[in-house]
């Protein structure tokens, strides 16, 4: 299936989404190739779709006979890239096994090169298939915003999309540093924190002006001109014009010292201070490199590791780690280049990015940036100068992470290993879930499921659920763990639906990182709990037809509820004990403290919220204005509650109709 893609001015996240997602209009000739050829896979298959392709650019897409894509590729010419893949030679293990389980391919044309690369990157990181490097841990990056919605902006951490107006300074490699900087910062220019309608509402300053970080413009202790020149020197100071602000500070902490105001001096002092402290805490500041990415990438012992720092305005910003999923056959270069292209895809670009090694097809890389960014980026390789300098350095974090990541792997797998061999498992297990209710009396009950694997625990696929029954009686612990586990697995089954047996398609030994990637389908539950949780879950999972699918086991806690004196249930088997000093046990326990760590927050989380929550949320209509001015003029929820319709009109901002609203939410409730 072909289609054009959008135009050039159009390649955007969005549009290429949308591009992605819209097969309406059939390529002449392919519909009649799947349909004659539908029996086919393989080579054969793919020998049938070269025939009606067109000599142009575009990006393929491969899938199993699940449905499941395979791989996604972009081409110069599709036929010549795909016609490739049907000759059956000269194919890695990896190619071979993916041209071997294609049953069926879709195609996109495109009118450049640029835009298949662009298409391609959005489509990996959408679909995720299995034969691609795949980009993990893709989180949004923090910014520093300083606002400009009120006349005395503010300066917060930022993350998301850009629809706040205001100056964004960034991206920062975690969410400490900006809070380290932002600490600094209002030591520095004294600006403000708080929320707008926190500002609007105050009528004496806060603790932070007595502590010396605001200079609360909310109540006029600083001027609207003298407010904003310190506006003005924060963003100079985070547009990289750090020394100009700086020595404007020491003429003035001079001038003020010859004049005798020591007091006004010593809070120039302070400042100064605090600036280089911001300064201290960034590592390297280079001298030539305003703006840029630096990218260095490890490869050994089949694992990557790609090691990012941001500069920004001639100040390093944080670095980060990353570990892409990639087949152990490719090499650095052949990993580095989709990684970037798949970095880039939701992020803006510097205009400069830096290479530890030169990559494939890099000049096309960088057109594509430029494209997208609506500016020209630079990717180069440096070998000479300051440039090379930071190479070094980010190769030398690079080879660190990777040795530390390859460690804590290792031990997890043998942790898993011995974790089977306790519990009698066929093989070690890639996906843990273990199950912990927390409530107290049986009110605000949720249940959490936690997820480790081979890398440890993977908190993206946490999962939080907050108990719905009404005939569960409080405090039945096997009830609430009988519907935490039947709505898992009722999703789980809609989603994917039931496992299969694995086959040596799914492979390991031609196709290794699928034993570090955590499958959708868990291989054992670790259950909370003695016999009675057991039972319920057990229950669950045959009502499901289940019941083979997964291994389920009890952790009960040992007399006194002592750590280290669990006893184990599983049906069929009798209960028993681990040595206490049994690392399987450590970790048995560390997995138990993590699932009830994250329950208990959810727990807290959830009853804090009701704390302060207001009979006034429930009313449709009723935002943060309206319910303002109804508490203002009546001063309790209660009391809205009890008022006549008479009284509610008379509160400005609501209209007879609201008022009615209001009226009628209560005397409902009172009437159930």
């Amino acid at each position: 299936m072909t289609k054009d893609a959008q135009s050039t001015s159009d390649i955007s996240p969005t549009a290429t989404k949308a591009a992605a997602g819209d097969q309406s209009r059939q390529f002449e000739g392919w519909e009649d190739a799947g349909r004659v050829h539908a029996g086919l896979k393989g080579a054969d298959l793919i020998s049938a779709f070269v025939k009606n392709l067109p000599n142009a650019p575009g990006v393929y897409r491969m899938f199993n006979e699940n449905g499941d894509v395979l791989y996604v590729g972009k081409a110069r010419s599709l036929k010549k890239r795909v016609a490739n893949y049907a000759q059956g030679r000269g194919h890695t293990n990896r190619i071979a096994n993916m041209v071997r389980s294609t049953t069926h391919m879709e195609f996109i044309t495109t009118r450049t090169e640029t835009e298949a690369l662009l298409l391609e990157a959005n489509l990996i990181k959408r679909l995720r298939p299995r034969y691609n490097v795949l980009l993990r841990d893709d989180k949004s990056f923090p910014y520093i915003l300083l606002s400009e919605e009120n006349a005395a902006p503010g300066i917060y951490k930022h993350r998301g999309a850009r629809s706040r107006k205001g100056s964004y300074f960034g991206p920062f490699a975690s969410a400490q540093s900006v809070d380290r900087t932002i600490n600094s910062l209002q030591r520095a220019f004294l600006l403000r924190t708080c929320t707008d309608s926190v500002f609007d509402s105050r009528t004496r300053p806060c603790l932070l002006h007595q502590i010396k970080r605001c200079a609360a413009p909310c109540t006029g202790e600083v001027s609207e001109e003298a407010y904003a020149a310190m506006v003005e020197e924060a963003k100079n100071f985070l547009s990289g014009k750090s020394q100009k602000v700086k020595s404007s500070m020491s003429v003035a902490m001079q001038e003020a010292a010859d004049a005798l105001d020591f007091e006004r001096a010593a809070i120039y002092r302070d400042r100064l201070s605090a600036l280089s402290h911001v300064q201290s805490h960034q590592g390297i500041n280079p001298q030539t490199v305003e703006e840029a990415d630096v990218f260095a990438v490890h490869l050994e012992g089949g694992m990557s590791c790609i090691q990012v720092f941001f500069f920004r305005t001639g100040q390093n910003w944080g670095n980060r780690a990353y570990f892409p999923k990639a087949d152990s056959s490719l090499s650095s270069s052949e990993i580095l280049g989709p990684f970037l292209s798949q970095f880039y895809d939701d992020k803006p670009c510097p205009r400069q990015i830096l290479l530890s090694e030169t990559i494939p097809e890099q000049d096309l890389l960088a057109e594509a940036l430029s494209l997208r960014a609506g500016y020209k980026v630079t990717i180069l390789a440096p070998k000479r100068g300051e440039k090379r300098d930071l190479m070094d350095h980010a190769c030398a974090n690079a080879k660190d992470a990777h040795n530390r990541r390859l460690a804590e792997t290792s031990t997890q797998s043998s942790l898993l290993k011995g974790f089977a061999d306790v519990f009698k498992l066929e093989s070690p297990p890639r996906r843990i879930e273990v199950y912990d209710n927390s409530h107290i009396m049986g009110t605000n009950a949720v249940g959490g499921m936690i997820v480790a694997g081979p890398e440890g625990f993977a908190k993206n696929q946490y999962r939080k659920f907050n108990i719905k029954s009404k005939d569960i009686t409080p405090g039945d612990d096997p009830g609430m763990m009988r519907e935490v586990i039947h709505r898992r697995f009722s999703r789980l089954v809609k989603e994917y639906g039931k496992p299969e047996p694995e086959t040596a398609e799914s492979g390991d030994a031609n196709f290794p990182i699928a034993d570090t990637a955590v499958p959708n389908w868990p291989d054992v539950l670790l259950i909370d709990g003695g016999q009675g949780q057991l039972s319920a879950v057990n229950s669950v999972l045959a009502e499901l037809e289940l019941t083979d699918s997964v291994t389920v086991i009890g952790v009960a806690k040992g007399i006194d509820r002592d750590a280290g004196r669990e006893r184990f249930f599983r049906a069929g088997h009798s209960p028993f004990t681990l040595p206490p000093r049994d690392p399987v046990l450590y970790f048995i326990q560390r997995m138990r403290d993590e699932a009830h760590r994250f329950a208990i927050g959810t727990h807290r989380a959830r009853r804090k919220k009701e704390f302060v929550s207001n009979p006034l949320d429930e009313i449709a209509g009723i935002g943060p204005s309206r319910k303002r001015a109804l508490l203002h003029h009546f001063g309790t929820a209660k009391a809205v509650s009890r008022a006549g319709l008479d009284d509610l009109v008379a509160v400005d901002g609501i209209s007879e109709a609201m008022a009615q609203l209001v009226y009628d939410h209560f005397h409902d409730e009172r009437g159930k």
